[in-house]
């Protein structure tokens, strides 16, 4: 797939927590800016369904937490660090340009 755009360069804040559906089978990215460096990751728990973008932000750890069963996930790796879930997210590279912010779709 390659390098797609998934949002508009300014639309993007500090703190934000976004979804981005980015295939015909509805899959989802989380895209996060915390302190001006971008993170992309899976959108969905990887312990049970639920869309990370109405989870929760701690920027000074740099993780987000799932709204259902409380599960915390490292931006950076995708790394559980607590229960219930044992599977990390996957990561993805992440580029701002002037027109947009960019993730490397496989």
């Amino acid at each position: 797939m390659g390098w797609t755009k998934v949002s508009d360069a300014n639309s993007l804040k500090n703190g934000d927590l976004v979804s981005f559906n980015y295939d015909d089978s509805n899959r989802k990215l989380l895209i996060t800016r915390i302190n001006g460096k971008l993170y992309a990751t899976d959108g969905i728990c990887t312990h049970a369904y639920a869309e990370l973008s109405n989870g929760f932000l701690n920027e000074e750890d740099k993780t987000v937490t799932c709204p259902l069963h409380l599960s915390s996930f490292d931006l950076q790796s995708g790394v559980p660090r607590n229960a219930p879930a044992e599977i990390p997210l996957k990561t993805y590279q992440v580029k701002e340009e002037a027109d947009g912010v960019y993730v490397l779709l496989e």
